[in-house]
């Protein structure tokens, strides 16, 4: 290691011991589909309910039998741990009618922050959708004064439709978003720190004003990542494609190696001044734990 490079990784290191507790940190989960699952998932969010995150969201599908449990889930951990739940609300198959009874039963239950999305469309529908992710934020507003969350897309939304044609199309609808009362966007994971922080100066140049938190995926499954990230428009650098070779039949180097990666991500992120932190943590705590630990998000009992 280079004299300047050991000097740059001290830096990082020092700017992350000085931000003291300023960091706050978001994790994701989604609907177990079995009961070890559900064991999983509930161990997972036990775990990290230690770090006192700012919130927690679970997804679901475009389907009834997906919200029922993402409602359920929600519902679980906000009486089980006290922590503030978010579910995810998509447009895709369900009607205005029907949007606003669900976030009417959300409201009703105490659940105040809600994570408003578009959603995928089906493969085979080619047309457009009778509504769009800012429609259903002014429709959160109209039945109560939600804490909403909306996605952003750092390297451009993957679909082709008429609002994502383009990097500036994407600045266009999440300023649409954050008009209608969205609070703050969550982006899309990546792995390019620079395509964010441009990203991120572009919001300030369009005139979005709320938090632009990065979405972190720690990876530990690269085959796994590769498919996600050709799904979802991430560039996937050649340097991460050599870290993880050969290494298809060793779980435990890639939990190192993606965790290592993640944490790199957050000291230098955090040194351009960000203090909020999103993790997909695909229901397993471990990795988001230690990358939680070196940003010195601690649990209360260790401060």
């Amino acid at each position: 290691m280079s004299f300047y490079h050991a000097n740059q990784r001290e830096a990082l290191n020092q700017s992350l011991a000085e931000l003291n507790g300023q960091i706050n940190v978001s994790f994701e989960f989604f609907p177990p589909r079995t009961s070890e699952m559900e064991d999983t998932l509930w161990q997972s969010i036990h775990r990290l309910s230690s770090l006192k995150p700012k919130f927690v969201s679970v997804t679901y599908g475009a389907n009834s039998g997906e919200r029922e449990r993402t409602h359920s889930i929600i519902k679980g951990i906000k009486d089980r741990t006290g922590l503030d739940a978010a579910p995810h609300l998509t447009c895709i198959d369900a009607s205005p009618a029907q949007l606003r009874d669900i976030a009417s039963d959300y409201w009703s239950s105490g659940i105040r922050h809600i994570v408003a999305l578009r959603g995928d469309l089906p493969p085979t529908d080619g047309g457009r959708p009778e509504m769009y992710a800012t429609d259903l934020v002014t429709l959160l507003k109209d039945i109560g004064d939600f804490d909403i969350s909306v996605a952003a897309y750092p390297e451009v939304h993957p679909e082709v439709h008429p609002e994502a044609k383009s990097a500036q199309a994407d600045l266009i609808n999440l300023k649409r978003k954050v008009d209608a009362g969205a609070n703050r966007a969550i982006t899309q994971f990546f792995f390019d720190v620079e395509s964010y922080l441009r990203f991120r100066d572009r919001c300030v140049t369009t005139g979005i004003d709320v938090e632009i938190v990065p979405g972190m995926l720690p990876v530990s499954n690269f085959k796994q990542l590769q498919r996600f990230a050709s799904l979802t428009n991430v560039r996937v650098p050649s340097w991460m494609t050599s870290m993880f070779a050969g290494l298809d039949d060793d779980a435990e180097t890639r939990k190192m190696v993606g965790a290592n990666i993640a944490m790199d991500m957050v000291k230098i992120l955090s040194r351009e001044g960000v203090k909020d932190f999103h993790f997909y943590t695909l229901n397993r705590a471990e990795m988001s734990y230690a990358i939680c630990h070196t940003l010195g998000v601690r649990p209360m009992a260790a401060a």
